[in-house]
């Protein structure tokens, strides 16, 4: 059953357009289960219909005719019920309903299953048969699996879908595609995929009209590749192993006009454009390898797909779309990534940039925080769409609901640009009140500070507008590095640092690398990383590394009182006794230096992290080692409703607004103030009108969040009152879930006429 299913996917695949893959996929099936008819229907939401797509032994006439409710005959009960259903007498069902159209007079046995993919049904599959029997367990497992495989299929396609095949103007007009909400806020713009690699399995085929111009392309292409590959295969000499030479013979061989060449320039003349044709052709050549059982033979498959990706390099490069780089990078783009990434984001030309889009990643990967920190709209986790699909596209990017359009039509861009404009007079409103004090309209004082790490220098000239930094990723200088930074380098960034706000507080979290934050010359290998070796229990197993990191601190720190330490992924008193006892050593080691200059070193506060659940149950205890604590919600969040933050199938399920994760805030500050112990909010929730309403009514005084939050949040806070907020908290924490949550929120800043922040328009 296995090797029938891998093969089914993959000629599947190889079909260009939905249509044509799932007509091909019905006759594959009735072929296979020599049932007498296989046939699929795809949901159509906005009508609340069921499509006949394809079908095999039904009347094709019907295809796109026949539309059921989701709530009738058997097609729409399988979608109702969202689990197979299998018949022996389907006339005699009492949800049988009669189409004529279809002509399935004839046919008795019945046995369907839904399509679905992340929760939702896409279509339904059905096989009938002529005689009067149920389907056998193992055909109803077949469809079953077959459909679970396929659904991914679909889905990919019907974001595709967006192209089409068959016409020069490739992409239909005002074509949305949903992600994950990133950071807020509206943008239109370019898009621009940067240092795009161009990959044929991300590749949408394409129609042409000029075919001649097409086969010339390939051939320029095919002649600049021979040429690269002889030159390699020259370069690594002639004492090559005899495997390896063998390759270089296939690639060759396939580069013969007479091999690969003939039949890609056949599909050009059936007017598909030269990478299409080559991704037609080089599909099937891999599928066919690929099923082969002698495993050399199937090796083969991943050579033709090396070679045949260096032709399309060269066909794309030399078809003269520009090569995405920062010189010429149009003035209002958007960044368009597979995974963005820090690196990434410092070599893109700031002023260009209006908004990021992430094919992977959630609301609160590390992309995300990057783009909250920027000011950036950013929509993550667009799953199946390929690159190639929006390079170069206008696109309106909707950092609130994690809404894309593509190339929008006149009127809908008039409004996007509408919507634009009423967000930046909101945004000039808020800018003219920055220098008011975080006060709320019935008099309670909070205190704002800056998360800091991305960019120093601009971050330090934002933070005159906070009480200090709460939360200076010292990670991130590491992660731009190619190697350690030195205790000098390091002593010269925290010295700038602390020494230009000398009377606003400075915390310092020591080095939080592992899980999304890698380090290029440390590579970290695990199966599962954010449950593993990083925060404080790498720099504890490396104490070098850790007390070089402290030892810089401190040094920089020299006549001043600002510097508050910050331990992270602390799981445990016994972290927080060892990294005492090197903080301590490190202390007595440079408070000696600076006695023999004559300067003076002060002790700095020590704080820990609250970002794993464990340490919830131990704050007294900790309480008595530590002077602060500030919650990390990213990763306590991720820890406690045990989703990966990074994974975008499960993104909808990682929420801050979770009832779980607000009952855990609120139990730690109670905490807190039991112990006397002063305690920040540094996570991305303090920094979103709604977290940060919810927090001030837990409790909460001190919020740190990105610069460009800061400023909105302090808007939010003069234009609440903490009595209005304290009364909802009850309501908050009794909720189910997290909908309700920001549903009781949202409703409350509404009233209070601070709706804009939530959503788009004024």
């Amino acid at each position: 059953m296995l090797t029938t299913l891998k093969r089914i996917v993959q000629e599947v695949n190889q079909i260009p357009g939905l249509e044509p893959a799932l007509a091909r996929l019905a006759m594959l099936v009735r072929e296979t289960m020599k049932v007498d008819s296989c046939s699929i229907y795809l949901a159509d939401y906005k009508n609340q219909v069921l499509v006949l797509k394809a079908t095999d032994g039904l009347d094709k006439t019907a295809i796109n005719q026949v539309k059921i409710g989701f709530n009738e005959g058997l097609i729409g009960l399988v979608g109702q019920r969202e689990e197979p259903l299998n018949i022996e007498n389907a006339p005699l069902h009492p949800r049988f309903k009669h189409y004529p159209e279809v002509n399935e007079d004839a046919f008795f046995a019945f046995i369907g299953t839904p399509i679905i993919h992340q929760r939702k049904l896409l279509g339904v599959m059905s096989m009938q048969q002529k005689s009067i029997r149920r389907f056998s367990e193992d055909e109803e497992a077949f469809l079953v699996t077959l459909a679970t495989q396929i659904g991914l299929e679909i889905a990919n396609a019907e974001i595709r879908g967006v192209l089409d095949v068959n016409s020069e103007t490739t992409i239909d007009a005002h074509k949305s595609i949903n992600g994950v909400p990133g950071a807020p806020g509206l943008a239109l713009g370019q898009a621009v995929v940067f240092n795009m690699k161009h990959e044929l399995s991300q590749l949408i085929v394409r129609k042409t009209t000029d075919q001649q111009k097409e086969i010339e392309r390939y051939r320029e292409a095919v002649e600049l590749t021979r040429i690269q590959v002889a030159r390699l295969s020259d370069n690594l000499g002639d004492s090559l192993p005899e495997d390896v030479k063998a390759i270089f013979q296939l690639y060759e061989q396939l580069l013969d006009a007479n091999s690969l060449g003939r039949e890609v320039e056949q599909k050009i003349r059936e007017c598909w454009d030269a990478a299409s044709s080559l991704k037609l052709v080089v599909d099937s050549y891999a599928a066919r390898f690929a099923a082969m059982e002698d495993p050399y033979m199937q090796e083969r498959a991943v050579d033709i797909i090396d070679l045949s990706n260096r032709i399309l390099h060269n066909i794309m490069n030399g078809s003269g779309s520009p090569i995405n780089t920062a010189t010429n990078i149009p003035q209002s783009a958007i960044l368009v990534a597979r995974e963005v990434s820090a690196p990434m984001l410092a070599e893109f030309p700031a002023g260009k940039l209006k908004a990021i889009v992430s094919i992977q990643g959630s609301n609160n990967s590390h992309a995300a925080i990057l783009a909250r920190a920027m000011g950036v709209p950013a929509v993550m986790g667009l799953g199946g769409v390929p690159l190639s699909l929006l390079n170069h596209q206008e696109l309106f990017v909707d950092g609130y609901s994690g809404q894309v359009v593509l190339a929008p039509e006149d009127q809908a861009r008039t409004e996007f640009l509408q919507l634009i404009a009423e967000e930046e007079a909101l945004h000039q409103r808020i800018q003219s009140e920055a220098d008011q004090p975080a006060k709320t309209a019935d008099g309670c004082e909070m205190t704002l500070l800056v998360n800091a790490g991305l960019s120093a220098s601009l971050e330090m000239e934002q933070n005159k507008q906070g009480a200090g930094v709460g939360l200076y990723r010292t990670e991130i200088p590491f992660m731009l590095r190619e190697r350690f930074p030195s205790e000098q380098e390091q002593f010269e960034l925290y010295h700038s640092l602390l020494s230009a706000h000398p009377d606003k507080e400075m915390t310092m979290r020591t080095l939080d690398v592992g899980g999304d934050k890698p380090l290029s010359y440390f590579p970290i290998s695990e199966e599962n990383p954010f449950l593993g070796w990083r925060g404080i229990r790498l720099t504890l197993d490396h104490p070098e590394i850790f007390l070089m990191q402290i030892r810089a601190m401190l040094r920089a720190s020299i006549g001043l009182t600002n510097l508050h330490i910050l331990l992270p992924m602390v799981s445990s008193i016994s972290e927080v006794d060892e990294a005492n006892r090197l903080i301590k050593q490190a202390f007595h080691e440079v408070k000696e230096e600076a006695v023999k200059t004559n300067k003076v070193l002060f002790k700095p506060a020590i704080g820990v992290m609250l970002e794993v659940p464990a340490v919830i149950f131990q704050l007294e205890q900790i309480a008595k080692k530590v002077d602060f604590f500030s919650v990390g919600t990213n990763d306590l969040t991720q820890y406690l409703l045990a989703v990966d933050r990074n994974n975008s199938r499960v993104a909808q399920l990682y929420s801050s607004y979770h009832p779980s994760v607000l009952i855990a805030l609120n139990q730690i500050v109670q905490t807190s103030k039991l112990c006397k112990i002063p305690v920040t909010v540094c996570g991305e929730l303090a920094g979103e009108p709604s977290g940060a309403i919810i927090l001030m009514a837990m409790g909460y005084r001190k919020l740190s969040m990105n610069a460009h939050s800061l400023r909105k949040i302090n808007w939010v806070i003069r234009n609440v009152a903490i009595c209005e907020l304290e009364a909802l908290l009850p309501q908050i924490l009794s909720c189910a879930g997290p909908d309700q949550v920001k549903q009781i929120v949202d409703q409350y800043l509404e009233i209070r006429g601070l709706g804009g922040l939530v959503r788009a328009g004024s």
